[in-house]
């Protein structure tokens, strides 16, 4: 285990993000929140985050954006962390239809800017979001870590795909070490607004139909937030070893002979779309009204997480309930918004 003394994190001021600032201040680790609070969505609610979740000496924000590379240079050179948590993405795999070069500005200049300052700076561990999108086209479920990955449907897939090769070159060129995370479905208290379960709880409350994507014949692997940074926090603290017995004629994509790994972060748990809407109208004693939409674009009919490698190497699983999780986030969406 590497002692942990001062992390920064990207996208800090993001939905994760500042759930895991707050994980990580609470047991001293001293934490630097790069976010340049952008206007994907509401800043006010980013500002928000940080006040709620991340308060404390031990916390600071610097507002930077991530592909301003002189910038990155000069907050790495400011600070020596122990680790980073590379968090800041464009993220959505729909919005990477409209505006395609954001994913590349954030995504994969910006992921350069930060594996340059941690081989200049000695960082110890570099810990990266990676997607659940990357599994592409697979359709062999659950989805494994050790499967191929190179069929991804969406360009924001693929920029997370990108991130786990370019990781892999540092830790292969410069022994870095690296590990990507593959995150299924998060969901919790001050989650995203473009995301589903707080399109949805909007939209029910406001007596609005909420659409439902591939005639809601749609399964997905969600994930609880608390679930999601308990999952982080541990990886933080162990740092990936080479596998000896990788091998190249043989290549298992998710570990290396250098001291790079890639873990799934989900519940283990495929749920239709249809059921996690039953549980929203149950916590918001109201029934939705479903406006049925094919397939859209860059969308994937299910995902669902192999999670062996996460309780082999870390003794860890997530597992909370749909009923819990939704029910903490109607929670705080009625509190924020004073309904």
């Amino acid at each position: 285990m590497n002692e942990i003394k001062k992390v920064l994190i990207t996208g800090g001021a993001g939905f994760i993000g500042a759930h895991l600032a707050q994980r990580l201040t609470a047991v001293g680790t001293e934490v630097v929140a790069l976010d340049n609070l952008n206007d994907y969505y509401d800043p006010q609610l980013k500002v928000d985050r940080m006040a709620a979740l991340a308060t404390g000496e031990n916390f600071s924000h610097a507002k930077i954006d991530l592909a301003d590379r002189a910038a990155v240079e000069s907050l790495f050179q400011q600070h020596s962390f122990d680790a980073v948590v590379n968090l800041a993405a464009q993220a959505g795999v729909r919005y990477s239809l409209i505006n395609p070069h954001s994913y590349v500005d954030t995504n994969l200049v910006g992921f350069v800017n930060i594996l340059e300052g941690c081989r200049h700076t000695g960082v110890k561990h570099l810990v990266y979001a990676s997607s659940s999108s990357v599994y592409g086209a697979n359709t062999r479920m659950p989805f494994s870590v050790h499967d191929n990955v190179d069929h991804p449907v969406s360009l924001y897939a693929a920029s997370k795909k990108a991130n786990e090769l370019m990781a892999h070159t540092y830790s292969h060129l410069f022994n870095l070490p690296t590990t990507g995370l593959r995150f299924f479905t998060v969901y919790g208290p001050w989650g995203r607004p473009d995301m589903a379960l707080f399109l949805f709880t909007k939209a029910i409350l406001e007596n609005r139909p909420i659409d439902v994507f591939n005639n809601g014949k749609m399964e997905r692997d969600f994930t609880y937030i608390d679930d999601i940074v308990e999952g982080v926090f541990r990886v933080i603290h162990k740092t990936p070893q080479g596998n000896l017995n990788w091998s190249g004629d043989r290549p298992d994509p998710a570990t290396s002979y250098c001291p790079y790994r890639v873990y799934n972060i989900g519940n283990n748990n495929k749920e239709k779309l249809l059921r996690y809407i039953e549980v929203l109208e149950e916590c918001l004693g109201r029934k939705a009204e479903k406006n049925f939409l094919p397939m859209q674009p860059g969308d994937v009919p299910a995902t669902y997480a192999n999670v062996d490698d996460l309780v082999d190497d870390f003794d860890y699983k997530p597992a909370t309930s749909l009923e819990f999780g939704i029910g903490r986030f109607v929670d705080w969406y009625k509190s924020y918004f004073k309904i």
